[in-house]
């Protein structure tokens, strides 16, 4: 690519795809193309095709994605398999109707069964059984992959896979059912900071910046209440889902971005697949390759937010799979290293959280 290539981003507002966006701009690009849902459905392939007979571009970041966190994978099962399949399918298959370049296909490390060996190293992918609470995501995200390697075999594309870690950043929905594990955590460990605290004025700048179940900012304090106890939020200690003992890699957005764009400057099909019989698992393991348990990760956001509060785990609700650390080996020999430290990057996205309700969340600044 060069500053001048036309680029399209798919999902340039969600918290990948704005991450690449931001990054792609620090780096000189320039030609960047990128639609709202409102503006494209994904879902609608003659909006699709016609977005690409109009746009043109040269080179497809697809970073578009129905995506959330353990409940919701759970709980909305069609959705998450249904809605992916069909904003990957039609990006990709317009791709390649159009000529497109390169294409960047962003996945999940979810890809790989719940049993794999550690750490999970690109050729454990369809070894044995997936994790089942997010295993239609899984699924659609392995479709994406295979899809994106058969076009390569048999047409000659240069379409990446990429399977980024557990990520957290900026621009995430911070919703506690449907966004990522870490802003999830974030929210919900700051409203039981404010409940505990009394800081009414707090939690309604939260709530007026983002619609908590049937809360709003104008919500009573009976209300708010009932609903933040159905979520494990009190006034006296704070409930999260599971036991805390699964271990897990995060991963900072923007070094994400970073390594998207090194995989786009510097690797290409043919060299992953070069000496293979049977072409397959060339897709690449994006992450820190360093892990921490959900326990010691809640205590962090607390020290972090400044929560007092005890924090207890339900284990009447399932933890997902117990061990996931990503194998970074194939893209650390590439030369590309992560840089945030976890505690950094939360620390950062705490401060974007309350900027984020100052600046949208009143009204007034």
């Amino acid at each position: 690519m060069n500053e001048n290539s036309k680029i399209y981003v798919a999902g340039h507002k969600g918290l990948v795809g704005s991450a690449i966006w931001k990054r792609l701009k620090s780096k000189g690009f320039t030609n960047l193309v990128g639609r709202t849902h409102n503006e494209l459905d994904l879902m609608d392939l003659s909006a699709v095709k016609e977005f690409f007979d109009v746009e043109q571009p040269k080179y497809v970041i697809l970073a578009a994605a129905y995506v959330g966190g353990i409940i919701a994978n759970n709980t909305y099962r069609a959705d998450f398999i249904y809605r992916n399949l069909q904003i990957q399918n039609n990006v990709i298959i317009e791709s390649f109707h159009h000529k497109v370049k390169k294409l960047l296909f962003l996945g999940s490390t979810c890809i790989y069964p719940k049993d794999s060996p550690q750490p999970i190293n690109e050729e454990y992918l369809l070894t044995s059984p997936l994790e089942y609470t997010n295993e239609p995501y899984a699924i659609a995200k392995i479709a994406g992959l295979k899809m994106c390697e058969s076009f390569n075999i048999q047409y000659g594309t240069n379409y990446i896979a990429v399977m980024p870690t557990n990520l957290y950043g900026p621009n995430d929905n911070f919703d506690l059912e449907e966004s990522h594990v870490i802003p999830a955590m974030i929210r919900k460990i700051h409203l039981a900071k404010c409940l505990q605290e009394n800081n009414w004025s707090g939690i309604r700048r939260d709530l007026t910046r983002r619609i908590f179940d049937d809360l709003d900012g104008k919500s009573t304090l009976e209300n708010s209440i009932n609903t933040f106890n159905k979520y494990g939020i009190y006034a006296t200690h704070l409930e999260l889902w599971g036991t805390g003992r699964p271990l897990r890699d995060f991963l900072w957005s923007e070094d994400m971005a970073d390594a998207c764009l090194f995989v786009m400057n510097n690797i290409n099909f043919e060299d992953m697949a070069k000496g293979k019989t049977e072409i397959r698992n060339c897709h690449i393991n994006i992450g820190t390759g360093e892990e921490i348990s959900i326990k010691n990760l809640a205590q962090m956001i607390a020290e972090v937010i400044g929560y007092k509060g005890r924090i207890k785990f339900n284990s009447q609700q399932p933890d997902g799979t117990m061990r996931k650390l990503t194998d970074t080996t194939k893209l650390t020999s590439m030369g590309w290293h992560h840089q945030v430290k976890l505690v950094d990057g939360v620390k950062r996205l705490y401060q974007w959280y309350l900027r984020d309700q100052e600046f949208n969340g009143n009204g007034d600044k």
